[in-house]
Formats: structure tokens, sequence, C-alpha cells
């Protein structure tokens, strides 16, 4: 018996998939050292824009999560029905098989006490809290699609920017810089503060 035929047969999956990503390693290395010894023309300003890696259809994304903000319920998110139903027993249909953190009883719906209208071409609703804002809102992009059932907040935080509720995953930034393009290979492309 071949001693090659020998090792396959006892190769895990986990081996293979350990010298594969070895081998990818190599080569996402050798693309980032030929990009930095490419025969560009050195631009005279080292933190002049470059060309990003795909045509963009956006030039840049702010993105601002204000942790310890007031909830969008009060701010931009209306729910009529929640208001309606303010300080009545939470029904039992959204109450069974759920994990709830701090909850213990049967707990009552807490509605918005602020007032909401609509505003600019797009009818966004806004709440009476941001009165200046809600001049802008045809200029602005609402995003009510995103849902987890992460119960805690840094979890949950933590999903909203990875896409998972653990730590190890590539941020909103990074795939947005990916995206986008970077105007500086010194300089990262997005910023947590």
């Amino acid at each position: 018996m071949y001693p090659e035929f020998h090792l396959a047969r006892h190769q895990t999956r986990r081996t293979f998939l350990r010298q594969c990503q070895t081998g990818l390693g190599a080569l996402a290395l050798a693309e980032l050292l030929g990009v930095s010894a490419s025969a560009q023309p050195r631009p005279t300003n080292p933190l002049a824009p470059r060309p990003p890696h795909f045509p963009p259809k956006a030039k840049s994304v702010i993105y601002l999560h204000m942790s310890g903000a007031p909830p969008q319920q009060e701010l931009f998110d209306y729910k009529p029905k929640l208001v309606e139903l303010n300080m009545k027993p939470c029904p039992d249909e959204l109450l069974k098989n759920q994990r709830f953190a701090f909850i213990k009883g049967h707990p009552k719906l807490l509605g918005t006490p602020y007032k909401f209208k609509q505003h600019g071409q797009s009818g966004a609703w806004v709440s009476e809290l941001l009165p200046n804002l809600s001049q802008h809102v045809d200029e602005l992009a609402f995003v009510k699609s995103m849902w987890t059932d992460q119960f805690n907040h840094a979890p949950a935080e933590l999903f909203l920017y990875t896409g998972s509720p653990r730590n190890g995953g590539a941020a909103m930034g990074s795939w947005i810089t990916y995206g986008l393009g970077s105007e500086s290979q010194d300089l990262p492309g997005f910023v947590v503060l």
C-alpha cells in the first residue's frame, strides 16, 4: 500500500480544512503584498483618494448607533397599536416560548407618551422629540427590517454590527469599506468610537 493512501485514509475533515486555510492565507498575503508592490505612480500626496475596489453606488455611509439613546418607538418607529394597548397585559401568544431578561410575572405593554406626525414627501413618521430632524426625513434612510431574538442588549448590538451574537465576525464598517473602497491604504476606512 502506498503511504499517500494511508495518510489520506486517516486525514480528518478538521485537518483538511486547517491545511486549506493555510493555503488561502498564503494566497491572501500574496495578493496584499502584490498590491503594495505594483508599478503604480506614487501620488504626490500619500493621503490622496485612490480608486475603490468596485464602482460604488454610494459615496459614503454615516452610521450612528447611540447606545443608551431613546428607543426607536419613541423617535421614528410609530406603533399605533402599541399606543392603543398601553398599560394592558401583554398577550399570551407574544410570551409563549420566549425568554426575557429581568421580567417577572405577566408584563404590561408600554406605548410611547409622545405625539407622532408624518413629514416630507416620504410621509415618514417622526415624534415630537425630533422637530429639526423631521424637516430632513426625505434625505434619510430608516431601516426598520432588522430584528434579533437576542434578549440582552450586548449580544443584540453585536448581532446588529456583525450578524452574529458572538465575537469575531466582520463588522458592518468592514463590509461597507469593502463595498465602497477606501481612499487610503494607510488609514482605516471606518472608525468605532
